[in-house]
């Protein structure tokens, strides 16, 4: 008598467990989501569990969200892309022109469809051009990735100000909104869904393409990358046509939300952006994270926001503050490098301890 095993079913919670075991950064995020989702459980129970609570915050994290994702390909080489939120401005822009000039008022289904199409091909395009020109300066023309997205964010910003005349622009499909800002089967928002689409097209990529492997070894070690024979210029191009890619689709996004284009939506998100990927564990001089860590970082800074939008009396100008606070203390005790600020503290004390 011959006996079959079934195969091995994957616990999901297992493998978050064990992976939180290996990574501290996944398990501090853990534990402070865990925190946060208590607390407001037991002080604002009726609001924070109100369905209408959830929905909103599935809406509003994908726009920042996707900007933090592009942020974190570059960091994962050593650089970094503070650009990401005036691409997502310039390329909504686009967008928005090119919907106003072929889908007239009263147009047929058929012509709403393609310039629709034609707005988004045209936005996620130059979001791209956009990344490989930033690429270009950092790997060609070697000038510190932080100045040169810096000057970028301006650039851009400034495109789209020309473009607008600084107006926001207005009037768009309302197909178009209810494509991207609708609901899937009326429950699950498709804002969450094109998050979670760019979440595994950069989880395919860093895990299972040679391309990953390369951006990986590049921000932990240019050199050993560069004598390994590896076209470090062409990567970094290409690590940064990803991130102005996720960050025109973070554009998209913001367009359909606010059913308008302004050259200055989201400005605050660039603090916001660089505070997720560190406290998501990416190393901010390349070589290391991880992409759950940076999505659980996205979650936790979301769930904390939308629970003190539960108390009026906390304005939202301390939200700068507290983020600013935050990413100074992520940093000094994340294990940056050299053993985190504090560890080499430590070190420092048992070393005069010992003489």
């Amino acid at each position: 008598m011959t006996t079959t095993t079934a195969p091995t079913e994957v616990n999901v919670g297992q493998k978050l467990a064990s992976m939180t075991r290996r990574d501290p950064y996944i398990s501090r995020l853990v534990v402070l989501l865990l925190v946060l989702l208590a607390m407001f459980l037991i002080i604002k129970p009726d609001n924070f569990l109100d369905g209408a609570t959830w929905s909103s915050m599935a809406v509003q994290f994908p726009e920042f969200g996707l900007l933090a994702l592009g942020v974190m390909v570059t960091m994962l080489t050593g650089g970094i892309d503070l650009s990401v939120v005036g691409i997502a401005n310039m390329t909504s822009v686009l967008a928005a022109v090119i919907m106003l000039a072929m889908v007239p008022t009263g147009a047929g289904a058929g012509t709403v469809a393609f310039g629709i199409a034609m707005a988004m091909l045209a936005s996620i395009t130059l979001g791209v051009l956009a990344g490989a020109l930033n690429g270009f300066l950092v790997a060609k023309v070697r000038i510190p990735a932080i100045l040169v997205t810096l000057g970028t964010l301006e650039l851009f910003i400034g495109v789209a100000i020309v473009i607008t005349a600084g107006r926001p622009i207005s009037g768009l499909p309302i197909a178009y909104s209810n494509l991207v800002a609708g609901d899937l089967f009326g429950v699950i928002p498709m804002q969450l869904i094109v998050f979670l689409l760019a979440v595994a097209l950069l989880g395919f990529i860093l895990r299972k393409t040679a391309f990953g492997a390369e951006i990986y070894m590049l921000g932990s070690n240019a050199t050993n990358a560069k004598f390994s024979g590896l076209n470090t210029t062409w990567i970094l191009i290409r690590t940064y046509m990803l991130s102005g890619l996720v960050a025109s689709l973070a554009g998209l996004v913001m367009l359909a939300n606010y059913n308008s284009a302004k050259a200055d939506y989201g400005l605050t998100y660039t603090l916001l952006t660089v505070l997720i990927v560190v406290l998501g564990g990416v190393n901010p001089n390349g070589g290391r994270g991880k992409l759950l860590g940076v999505v659980l970082a996205i979650v936790t800074l979301q769930i904390l926001s939308s629970g003190l939008n539960l108390f009026p009396q906390i304005s939202n100008f301390y939200r700068d503050l507290i983020w600013g606070g935050v990413l100074l203390f992520v940093i000094a005790t994340s294990n940056v490098k050299s053993g985190g600020l504090l560890n080499r503290f430590r070190k420092k004390k048992r070393e005069e301890v010992a003489s």
